[in-house]
């Protein structure tokens, strides 16, 4: 396991850095040039390819475990094959900027249907009611996985919003699911998470805390497709997991997906896929970073953008953590995941309120000097993973 983490480590580092060294031979198509928007926060056009290093890392990572694990070979290249459609779909997205989002979720749904299909990455029990008589047929299961990957996708493309957010938060999700996979002895599992983790890592080196280089499209489909598609295999391939484990696990972004689409439908009147500036992170970002609001100046701006980050980093480790401890306690898992959508709903309309506890905002240091007062209409810099698309 650690051969392939740190050959998809340094293979991320390294082609990532790569793609930064000659953003000006392909900056015409990989650069995110739009800084207008509620969702964009950067001041100069960055490469938004990011997720090309992590795919081919990953993909080294595979090839080295099929030559060492040479009687999972087939199984370990299907699941590589299953993760193209995604990737391409998001990829071509970050260059051509013409593929819609549900274009985007329709060749994630076709990777998850061609890994229930190969792998039997099928959600066969879901322990909730009304649901398990629907994963009890061989189509029923097939669908709900399906529904889930793209889901999982889509939204850890959401939460793609600040330096490191998303590559950061994917990581620590797979560092639960290795852990599990390793408690109940699914060791391929476990090294093929521990290979995502090595490629994310690689290219987070780059992403944080200056952002150099954006996740993209493709890197963000990506890796929520791996998560979501190792989580649903970990579960088929072991009995012994609560099918809450997963859900639990990507309680972060799943919530912030959900919490969007009813914010936006029920509570402001509009599509729910029309994209606005008030996610969570967003909030955190204007609200809490206080010490820098006003300042035109790009290290001040990119220091507060990279501040933002751990605040959700910490969030998402709040369902992770108790979802390895409780990875076979169905009713346990339960518990903490109603718990987790409430504290995220409270601690979200108290940022919205302006009663943010005091101990959460961060302010200008004592004996520093106020960041000078931009004038209107200046642009913010953000150096975020990717542009988000809703």
């Amino acid at each position: 396991m650690l051969v392939v983490f740190f050959l998809s480590f340094f293979s991320a580092a390294a082609l990532t850095l790569l793609l930064v060294r000659s953003s000006h031979l392909h900056g015409g198509l990989s650069k995110d040039f739009d800084l207008a928007g509620p969702q964009k926060f950067h001041s100069r056009p960055v490469p938004r390819v990011g997720g090309v290093g992590i795919f081919a890392a990953f993909a080294a990572g595979v090839l080295t475990l099929a030559w060492r694990q040479v009687a999972s070979v087939e199984w370990v290249l299907t699941l590589l094959l299953c993760c193209a459609p995604a990737f391409v779909a998001g990829l071509v997205e970050d260059l051509t900027k013409q593929v819609s989002a549900l274009r985007r979720l329709g060749f994630t749904a076709l990777s998850a249907l061609l890994g229930a299909w190969l792998l039997d990455a099928s959600i066969a029990r879901t322990e909730i009611p009304g649901l398990d008589w629907i994963a009890a047929m061989p189509v029923g299961a097939a669908a709900l996985a399906v529904f889930a990957v793209a889901g999982v996708a889509n939204s850890v493309n959401i939460i793609d919003g600040m330096n490191g957010l998303a590559s950061m938060c994917v990581a620590i999700m797979l560092a639960g699911l290795a852990y599990v996979a390793l408690q109940v002895g699914d060791t391929l599992i476990a090294s093929l998470a521990i290979t995502v983790i090595g490629a994310t890592l690689g290219f987070f080196l780059w992403n944080y805390p200056n952002g150099l280089i954006f996740l993209g499209d493709g890197g963000a489909y990506f890796l929520g497709f791996v998560l979501a598609e190792l989580a649903i295999l970990l579960l088929a391939r072991n009995d012994t997991v609560s099918p809450m484990f997963p859900l639990l696990l990507c309680a972060y972004p799943v919530w912030e997906t959900v919490f969007s689409m009813y914010r936006r439908k029920l509570l402001r009147g509009r599509p729910v896929g029309m994209p606005d500036g008030i996610h969570l992170h967003s909030l955190i970002y204007r609200r809490l970073m206080r010490w820098a609001i006003g300042s035109r100046d790009a290290a001040i701006l990119t220091r507060r953008n990279a501040l933002t980050a751990p605040y959700l980093w910490v969030l998402c480790s709040l369902s992770v953590i108790p979802a390895t401890i409780w990875w076979d306690d169905t009713q346990a898992l339960q518990m903490v995941l109603a718990a987790f959508v409430v504290g995220y709903v409270l601690l979200y309309w108290r940022i919205v309120k302006f009663r943010t506890p005091k101990w959460l905002v961060l302010r200008v240091p004592q004996g520093m000097a106020p960041p000078p007062v931009a004038a209107a209409g200046a642009s913010v810099s953000r150096g975020g993973d990717n542009p988000p698309h809703d």
